[in-house]
């Protein structure tokens, strides 16, 4: 998997989205505590309101980017969006009233809803082999389960020092340093476009074509799973750890890693399972172990019965989101949407996110196949 790395763009790429990634972990743990500073009791009412905004930002902003991306050069809107989030992230540290986390919320959400899709599109450009591309694919999955265990250990250790407000900052200059490293990529250049198909149209080729084929709409079931999971340890863990039961602000972030902890135990398993067990299987078993997660929590009675939960939900979401990208693949045609990886905290992308056209790699319809045994 590692041999990819020797493509000096992907390489770039991979580690731009890696700095990028860590900065963000330390941000989502920085913003619940905020959220804690200025609502008290009631910031899992702010957070949660912050993930609605969060998703109105990403349903008004992926198809426009979806139906203009072709337009506009690669570098550039690459540049462009993580020096925004830079700029956005570093004005966190100065919010005195909860309306200013929404808008800074939905400004931030709309360079992801941006960002995410764009540089994922662009990897079968990068990597034009299918076996390579599978493993990148594998790698930047890989990379957002290691962020999900290392940037809460990472905030924890900071804030023995720091108070939260240096992990914005350096989430901020985690966005600059991404920059630079795509800067310095040799991106390759996107072909003429060649479709004719109008823009209204390429705005809704995504959510037609899940709810066109059978398996994306199973899939859309269970993403809706994976986010009620993952709204509740976003959400819930700053209110349980440090109003409910009287934690630390490192507890809080130990809290977070352990839901990472999850994640990334069940994507190293997941190679085997998926060889011995078919996906639908596999994706089941991950959207059970969500809602036994969610059912037991009435049940937690103090912080160390909360990290074997949340560990329970990490695993679960990471059973249902890790094939995803296999499912994606497998439903489309062989240049369609370019599956990318969902997120795990309000900065991050919604899972099965809409295909971007990128001239030269244009995205067609869905084929409806007749799905397999195996594939869910």
């Amino acid at each position: 998997m590692l041999g990819i790395l020797r493509n000096r763009t992907f390489r770039a790429l991979f580690a731009a989205q890696a700095v990028a990634l860590v900065g963000t972990g330390l941000s989502t743990v920085a913003l619940a505590l905020l959220a804690h500073d200025l609502a008290g009791g009631d910031a899992g009412v702010v957070l949660g309101t912050a993930l609605a905004v969060k998703m109105v930002a990403y349903i008004l902003v992926s198809p426009v980017v979806g139906g203009l991306a072709p337009r506009l050069p690669r570098e550039g809107l690459l540049l462009g969006l993580n020096l925004a989030r830079a700029g956005v992230v570093a004005c966190l540290p100065f919010v005195e009233n909860v309306w200013q986390i929404y808008g800074l919320i939905f400004l931030l959400s709309a360079c992801a809803a941006g960002y995410t899709p764009s540089f994922q599109a662009m990897l079968p450009d990068v990597l034009p082999d299918e076996g390579d591309y599978t493993r990148a694919l594998s790698l930047t999955r890989l990379a957002q389960e290691l962020e999900n265990l290392i940037s809460p250990l990472l905030a924890a250790g900071a804030l023995v020092f720091l108070a939260y407000d240096a992990l914005f900052a350096a989430n901020a200059g985690a966005f600059v340093v991404a920059a630079g490293l795509i800067a310095a990529a040799r991106l390759p250049e996107a072909a003429a476009a060649t479709e004719t198909e109008a823009t209204r149209r390429a705005l809704t080729l995504g959510i037609r074509a899940y709810l066109r084929t059978p398996r994306l709409r199973s899939l859309l079931a269970l993403s809706l799973a994976v986010a009620a999971a993952g709204a509740m340890v976003i959400v819930n863990t700053v209110v349980l750890v440090r109003t409910g039961f009287g934690g630390t602000e490192t507890q809080t972030a130990l809290a977070f890693a352990a839901a990472g902890t999850g994640s990334i135990t069940a994507a190293l398993a997941l190679p085997r399972l998926l060889a011995a067990f078919p996906e639908r299987a596999v994706m089941a078993s991950g959207g059970t172990a969500l809602g036994a997660g969610l059912l037991l929590g009435p049940l937690v009675g103090g912080f160390a019965a909360l990290l074997p939960l949340w560990f329970l939900i990490g695993v679960g979401s990471s059973l249902v989101q890790t094939p995803a990208g296999r499912l994606l693949r497998r439903s489309s045609d062989a240049s369609t949407a370019r599956p990318s990886t969902p997120p795990s905290s309000p900065f991050r992308m919604p899972a099965g996110s809409l295909p971007i056209r990128w001239p030269g790699g244009s995205a067609r319809r869905p084929a409806c196949r007749s799905p397999s045994p195996s594939s869910g």
